[in-house]
């Protein structure tokens, strides 16, 4: 089951006022949204993080939250996604986009809705390996601003996925972390010692 946070008031209406916007739903990369004839609905908010990377050792690497992500939804799907980014003057609209991940987040979410557990969704994007995750935080709300997954929570892999890690399957963090931070700690420089 989800409980998701609430977006940021401003946040939702800078989406809605680009999508008001004929210059931004005509955006060359976002043909659906050109095409799309009736109404188109900004749900299902999910704060964005990145992950850092890898840590000291022993310690989980943090994130920072880095904007909100709403699904444009046209009829019975979503159809694209808008990004929104906070400034010095506080939550903006960024960019509408579309591709593979908005068909993932929306069949992720129907998947974790399934789970027995009550989770609060949120999306843990990993630049470096060009990956994005569900992230259900299963501890209180924090607002969208948790900056570490814990023991309890589950990763779920969107696709497409990196090699040799599963899309659409519900990791626990204490399974994903450690591969990731191994695919994010730098291999060590030629002639230099190996740690102890």
């Amino acid at each position: 089951m989800l409980r998701p946070s609430p977006a940021p008031a401003p946040a939702l209406r800078s989406v809605l006022a680009a999508l008001g916007s004929p210059t931004a739903v005509r955006e060359p990369r976002t043909p659906a949204l050109r095409d799309a004839q009736g109404p188109l609905s900004p749900e299902h908010p999910l704060p964005v993080h990145v992950l850092g990377a890898a840590g000291a050792p022993g310690r989980p690497p943090r994130t920072r939250l880095a904007g909100w992500r709403f699904l444009i939804r046209h009829g019975d799907r979503a159809i694209a996604a808008a990004d929104t980014t906070l400034t010095p003057d506080g939550w903006t609209f960024s960019h509408f986009f579309e591709g593979p991940y908005v068909t993932a987040t929306e069949q992720a979410l129907l998947q974790a809705e399934a789970l027995p557990v009550t989770y609060r969704p949120q999306l843990l994007s990993v630049p470096q390996l060009y990956m994005l995750t569900l992230w259900l935080h299963a501890g209180p709300d924090t607002h969208g601003t948790a900056t570490t997954p814990a023991a309890a929570d589950l990763l779920v892999p969107l696709a497409p996925a990196p090699p040799g890690i599963a899309a659409h399957h519900a990791y626990q963090v204490a399974d994903l972390l450690p591969v990731l931070n191994t695919r994010l700690t730098p291999p060590p420089l030629r002639g230099s010692p190996t740690p102890a």
